[in-house]
């Protein structure tokens, strides 16, 4: 008997339909034969699935049964084939009634009991089910509180392969599992354990970094040990606007797609903050593997990617970094395919001023000479440097300033100027993929960053000077628009282009 049940497999983070047909009653040696592109892992599958099926109370088949992964060319990977095609087993067998699992999608890993495991990628299988016009869903438990967060699809938990074919056969009765996103995230301050009032000192620094979140632009910091370049780099997100049904389901895709599930301490509540080792290589950075997935630059989507100690970091992984940073997104081609994932992330990096930490610091004696300083600097190549949209200097705090006990400004009063400016740009912006400045193209940079003859002449003399690329230029219009809606002003005044030509410390300062 012929029995077909609808599965899925991820590519990248959206899936893709598999239709898992069973054939059982064949001549030929009593075995199992499975085909359709499947790895190592789904093959081991077959002796956990007849042991599932025996300890469920079921018979495994005992004649040659032929199972086939559709479509063949694509590679099946993952755990997630085991009740599907259990369940097509069992319909073919006649030990369940034909045709109980048409119009469900179903995927799921099963112990030698029959009791189902988490599986991957439960928000992208359900929007696939959406967009076949599948009604029903059937996952583990905790893969199925993902996908129920989409409303549009109707989500059963099932525990065992025995709860699955009583609820498919109508003997048993399984409720929808419905969840909201708005108990899974929030962006308001009790979200976070951190907060910019803890910060002592760094006027100058808070202000860039505000500059930097209202518009999205990629930040570096330069200083010295000490100087609160980590503390306030980690707090950045705490300022950072709300985070959107849209975004936070965007998220979650990505997450889960990495294999991360929605269990406390396995996934971000607020906007998401990486912040990986330099030790870390350009596949944990940009993602992929011999299956594509998701890595660092992805997980940050709709967040902060914080390098720290940056010219520490390996050259060739700092420069996968350029195409992402300019289109918000990364191509992956591996012999198993190719994939293009989600990557908008606001790049926050720090660094010392040089090799032994310190340079011109009162206090501390510079040990690395000219050569060293410059060779330091030179492990961040031009091209990466010219997308830092802000470059800040954070000196080293006073003893006075230690030594306050006076609170600085919090980061709701904070959030609140930076969620104004987004308004703005939002509004400006209508119509658009993007909705914030720092993503401005050469055409809406001409139409909103219009400069007087003035201010024209100032930059002319900033670039000839400072020898600055096309790039860097772009980039001070861009900031200075934002500093303008932070102000709230329509038009780019003299003190705020001033402004954004401060923030080009590497510029103007040969370390």
């Amino acid at each position: 008997m012929l029995s077909t049940v609808i599965s899925a497999t991820l590519q990248g983070i959206e899936a893709m339909p598999v239709y898992v047909e069973v054939n059982s009653g064949e001549f030929g040696e009593p075995k199992p034969v499975l085909v359709g592109l499947p790895t190592g892992a789904v093959k081991e599958s077959i002796d956990r699935v007849y042991s599932a099926i025996g300890n469920s109370g079921y018979r495994p088949p005992r004649m040659k049964t032929t199972i086939n992964l559709a479509p063949g060319h694509v590679r099946k990977e993952g755990p997630l084939y085991d009740l599907p095609i259990a369940l097509g087993l069992l319909m073919a067998t006649g030990q369940v009634g034909a045709g109980v699992a048409e119009g469900c999608l179903i995927a799921g890993e099963l112990s030698l009991s029959g009791r189902t495991g988490t599986v991957r990628g439960g928000l992208a299988m359900a929007m696939l089910a959406e967009r076949m016009g599948i009604k029903r869903l059937l996952l583990p438990p905790q893969t199925a509180r993902e996908a129920a967060l989409l409303h549009t699809v109707d989500t059963y938990p099932v525990h065992s392969l025995t709860e699955a074919c009583a609820f498919l056969e109508g003997r048993e009765t399984i409720a929808p599992l419905k969840l909201d996103v708005a108990g899974f995230c929030s962006a308001e301050a009790e979200g976070y354990t951190m907060d910019f009032a803890e910060v002592k000192g760094q006027h100058a620094l808070r202000r860039a970094v505000e500059v930097a979140v209202a518009g999205a632009h990629n930040l570096l910091i330069i200083g010295p040990p000490g100087s609160g370049k980590s503390m306030i780099s980690k707090r950045i997100p705490t300022i950072m606007p709300e985070l959107r049904r849209e975004e936070y389901l965007e998220i979650l895709r990505i997450y889960s797609a990495g294999g991360k599930t929605l269990a406390e301490g396995d996934f971000p509540k607020t906007r998401p903050f990486r912040s990986p080792h330099h030790t870390i290589s350009d596949v944990g950075l940009i993602g992929g593997g011999s299956i594509p997935g998701p890595g660092e630059i992805s997980l940050a989507h709709h967040g902060v990617l914080f390098l720290d100690e940056l010219p520490e970091f390996r050259r060739s992984t700092l420069e996968v970094l350029r195409q992402p940073l300019e289109d918000s997104k990364v191509t992956i081609a591996r012999s198993a395919g190719t994939i293009t994932l989600p990557a908008s992330f606001m790049l926050v990096a720090a660094m010392n001023p040089s090799p032994c930490g310190y340079l011109d610091e009162p206090g501390h004696e510079t040990f690395a000479t000219p050569t060293q300083i410059q060779r330091y600097r030179a492990k961040i190549s031009g091209p990466l440097l010219d997308r830092m949209d802000i470059h800040v200097e954070a000196p080293a705090l006073t003893l006075e300033e230690l030594r306050t006990t006076a609170n600085g400004e919090s980061s709701a009063c904070m959030r609140e100027r930076v969620a104004s400016a987004r308004e703005i740009q939002a509004d400006r912006y209508q119509g658009e993929p993007f909705t914030t400045n720092s993503r401005m193209h050469p055409g809406h940079i001409k139409r909103h960053c219009t400069l007087t003859t003035k201010q024209g002449d100032i930059l002319q003399t900033v670039m000839e000077q400072l020898k600055l690329s096309a790039r860097a230029y772009d980039r001070i219009l861009k900031v200075a628009r934002t500093i303008a809606d932070l102000a709230g002003t329509q038009e780019i005044a003299d003190n705020h282009l001033l402004e954004a030509i401060q923030y080009r410390s590497l510029d103007r300062k040969p370390y």
